[in-house]
């Protein structure tokens, strides 16, 4: 719990301090093709069992620093409409139930953020990749150190200036080392989040 609450904490001071930054010049570029965003989220894992064969509770704290790149420019003239972009992330886990674990990983991602509400950009983000941990002979479900993590959710941006960015959201994340090792029962979570993130170009 302290862990999560220095989390928040770090958060709302970053999130202070794009707050009060001086106000970045109005962006004259109408394009959002090729625009660099780099992030950071954080939030608390909230255990899922979907089978009866996943009987831990998975809790913990993870945190995702992310790059994305946006591919095109808002698509159709609608309450859709929206960019595409595609990204990756690390994913920084630290799990405190059912013991103490981690895992370090890698994800591609793409994502889809609706542009028609002005500074609130609500988004559909997913992905997957490898994952490194230390779960074999720790977390019953899993039988090797090696995995996959893959994940999808939704959030929402809100621009607090034209280079700056809250972010708020919900995941659902699976684990599995996809039948390369026994057993393999598989872990679930939820991640509701929280984070911030600034335009590079």
């Amino acid at each position: 719990m302290k862990l999560i609450n220095s989390v928040c904490v770090m958060c709302l001071l970053c999130a202070s301090m794009a707050w009060y930054s001086p106000a970045v010049a109005d962006d004259s570029s109408s394009t959002w093709v090729g625009r660099q965003t780099v992030g950071l989220v954080t939030g608390g894992m909230l255990p899922i069992r979907l089978l009866a064969s996943q009987s831990s509770k998975l809790n913990g704290v993870a945190v995702h620093p992310s790059w994305q790149v946006t591919l095109t420019d808002p698509i159709g003239e609608s309450w859709w409409s929206g960019a595409m972009a595609l990204g990756a992330e690390a994913a920084l886990l630290g799990i405190t139930e059912p013991t103490g674990a981690y895992g370090i990983g890698f994800t591609p991602k793409v994502i889809y953020t609706f542009t028609s509400l002005g500074p609130l950009q609500p988004y559909i983000e997913g992905g997957g990749g490898p994952l490194w941990t230390n779960f074999d002979g720790r977390i019953r479900e899993q039988g090797s150190d090696f995995n996959f993590l893959v994940w999808g959710g939704a959030g929402a941006n809100y621009e607090l200036t034209p280079r700056w960015a809250l972010n708020i959201g919900v995941r659902f994340s699976h684990i599995s080392n996809s039948g390369l090792d026994t057993p393999n029962s598989g872990l679930n979570y939820l991640l509701p989040f929280a984070g911030i993130s600034t335009r590079l170009f």
